[in-house]
């Protein structure tokens, strides 16, 4: 009797960020639980400015690095872009990020909830700074947006940026959990 083997997906992540690349295991695991799945994270430019200060230009890194993880490594099943940035409303900066799952057949996308960054990290980054530079030298860390990134630091860890990520991602993963309900 021949042994039945299943078949693993293979998902490229338009990332090297260890945080990123839990996030999308974390969400496919969820979503789909009877498949097996591959990750690798491969380092993707986004296309966009290094710290993204719209929603539109966020939305496009998100997006070109999917594309981009693409043409890549083309022999995979998924293609993740995920990008994080932010915006200005009234006097007031809001995190965000985007999250971009391509397949050959389908894409699905979904933007991770809004939180307003404090003054002081406001103000660096207003200054020139990238997030993840402000978060560390606020709260005198290295390299924190491979951890817990501001809103792990701001909400103490009650949301991880693994978390804000994977919940985002599973949104995103709407369109191949009903498929027939966004064929075109």
């Amino acid at each position: 009797m021949a042994k039945y083997i299943a078949m693993s997906k293979k998902v490229i992540i338009g990332s090297r960020n260890p945080v990123k690349i839990e996030a999308v295991r974390q969400a496919f695991e969820r979503v789909f639980p009877a498949r097996t799945f591959m990750f690798e994270g491969v380092n993707i430019p986004s296309g966009v400015s290094d710290q993204p200060m719209t929603d539109a230009e966020t939305r496009a890194g998100a997006r070109n690095r999917a594309e981009a993880a693409r043409r890549e490594r083309p022999r995979a099943d998924y293609w993740v872009g995920q990008e994080g940035g932010l915006e200005a409303h009234d006097d007031q900066l809001h995190a965000f990020a985007w999250m971009v799952v391509r397949s050959a057949e389908r894409m699905g996308e979904a933007r991770t909830g809004t939180f307003m960054l404090p003054p002081p990290i406001a103000e660096l980054v207003r200054g020139g700074m990238e997030l993840g530079d402000a978060d560390d030298q606020v709260f005198g860390l290295t390299n924190s947006k491979q951890e817990d990134g501001a809103v792990g630091l701001l909400t103490h860890r009650m949301i991880t940026r693994t978390a804000y990520y994977r919940e985002a991602l599973i949104l995103a993963l709407i369109p191949f959990v009903q498929p027939d309900l966004y064929s075109s």
